[in-house]
């Protein structure tokens, strides 16, 4: 099996508290018929996978006998994964079965000597509505997206142009850290230079452009207004790293009373509805009328919900550019000192935090044809005597939070082997010490986890990581985030009455 990590050219992967995202959704019984009117038919959004297949493998290709079997299914969900240099679509029904599904790369538009990223998220959107295959189209009753956590736009509010470059998911603002730890408590989610707060910080203390109309969105933020038109609405898991506290489902005092708050966007529940599609969207691609646009998530939730870890002291480790953690735990736990944070889940927290090392790293150094020779000869059994700190360049965020880090990648044996199993060996312990750093803040121990993200296809690394973890290591059944936001949007159904969105 490849080390992992789908042929991308960057590097990869750049509900309200209210008690919903472990949601009500239909129970997939032998009929196939929700009651609505029977509570015992409700069930959580993670066991809408339970009969997950996929039907198509293939990039942009339908199985079906077409318009017939259209005419006999019911309607389809939608969801979009936006990584760090790539997106992803999959498109299921009801009952979490795949009928489509498809990736870009983002086409890298310079601007300056520097990527147009705006211009190409922009891009790769359009192009995956339109692989969706056209005979599914009509079928899509609605539409979610997840993009990377903390990558953070500023747009003009008037005419919707970006008041600044994008700031990107790893990149740091240490010039407004002291800035933010003044306002925010101490050890705050918001107390890393990478955080959202940050970095609107940073832009308010050094852009000169008109700040009056401004408006603070995600990147899955950015991306759903493009298809719905209402400016300024997010979803609670994106913008908890701005400040908002999902515990009592709004922003902060301490936040509120800043000059900037006015930019801060509208919270909603991950999967709620915002509007039907925008008519020349709907058009364009053959949508439908009711189709509806709904919050979206982040990458690492997204693939959290797909593989289906419902339990306290569950885990996923997201496998992509980066290595990404989240634990369902009974506690909240929250320490900007090491990156640690928490997602409300209902009555639980998801708990985690994501490392700079991953995929990203191995790219750097190895193509696909070579990862995958040379894992064949790893013997995962053996410990490594190598002790590496795999980083793609200086900067980590968790398990320690330290932005001049530097990478250790040397000395370099002579076997590629050893040096590849050295890193993959290497990411284990960071994963293992992350794994142990939660426990050690009160998290609910980690008692099995499951593996997400292109590393999850290869099976020595999996091998290698129960070893160092000493846990069971299983690959989920489904590792895209795109699914997990199909799961979002397979959320709002049921919300059109008599044409209106409740």
């Amino acid at each position: 099996m490849i080390v992992g990590l789908d042929n991308r050219t960057v590097a990869e992967r750049m509900v309200n508290a209210l008690p919903s995202l472990l949601l009500p959704v239909p129970t997939f019984l032998g009929s196939g018929h929700y009651n609505l009117s029977n509570p015992r038919s409700r069930t959580s959004v993670f066991n809408t996978v339970d009969k997950c297949k996929v039907r198509m493998p293939n990039h942009c290709k339908s199985k079906g006998n077409g318009a017939a079997d259209i005419e006999a299914r019911e309607h389809l969900y939608l969801g979009m994964d936006f990584g760090t240099s790539g997106a992803r679509y999959a498109l299921i029904d009801k009952e979490g079965n795949m009928h489509a599904e498809g990736k870009r790369e983002y086409p890298l538009i310079n601007n300056k000597e520097t990527i147009d990223w705006i211009q190409s998220w922009k891009i790769t959107l359009f192009q995956l509505l339109d692989d969706v295959p056209l005979n599914l189209r009509s079928t899509v009753a609605s539409i979610s997206i997840d993009g990377t956590s903390a990558t953070t736009i500023i747009i003009d509010g008037k005419t919707g142009e970006p008041l600044s470059k994008p700031f990107l998911y790893n990149e740091s603002c240490p010039e407004a850290l002291p800035m933010v730890k003044s306002i925010a408590p101490e050890n705050h989610t918001v107390c890393s230079g990478s955080s959202t707060l940050c970095k609107l910080v940073s832009w308010w203390s050094s852009y000169d452009s008109n700040k009056d109309s401004a408006v603070l969105l995600h990147q899955a933020d950015w991306l759903l207004w493009l298809l719905h038109g209402k400016l300024g609405v997010s979803d609670y898991n994106n913008a908890l790293k701005v400040g908002y506290d999902p515990e009592i489902d709004n922003y902060p005092s301490w936040l509120l009373t800043q000059p900037y708050s006015y930019v801060l966007p509208s919270v909603q529940a991950p999967g709620s509805s915002i509007d039907y599609i925008k008519e020349d969207i709907r058009t364009q691609f053959g949508f439908p009328k009711d189709c509806i646009i709904c919050t979206g998530t982040t990458d690492s939730i997204a693939a959290f919900l797909a593989a289906r870890a419902t339990q306290p002291g569950k885990a996923v480790t997201s496998l992509g550019s980066t290595l990404a953690i989240k634990l369902l735990s009974t506690s909240r736990i929250e320490d900007a000192r090491f990156g640690v944070y928490s997602h409300r889940l209902d009555d639980k927290w998801l708990v985690g935090g994501a490392s700079n090392t991953g995929g990203a790293v191995l790219r750097q150094l190895f193509t696909d044809e070579q990862l995958e020779k040379l894992s064949e000869q790893i013997n995962p059994t053996e410990a490594s005597y190598l002790d590496y700190y795999p980083l793609q360049s200086a900067g980590e965020r968790f398990p320690v939070a330290d932005p001049k880090m530097e990478p250790r990648l040397h000395p370099r044996p002579e076997s590629d082997v050893e040096y590849l199993h050295g890193i993959l060996e290497s990411i284990a312990r960071i994963e293992a010490k992350a794994y142990n750093l939660l426990k050690e803040l009160g998290a609910t121990p980690v008692e099995e986890v499951f593996t997400a993200g292109g590393g999850s296809n290869n099976e020595k690394w999996i091998k290698i990581r129960e070893r160092v973890l000493g846990l069971p290591v299983h690959r989920a059944l489904q590792t895209e985030a795109a699914y997990g936001a199909a799961l979002l949007a397979l959320k709002s159904k049921g919300r059109i009455i008599k044409g209106k969105i409740i």
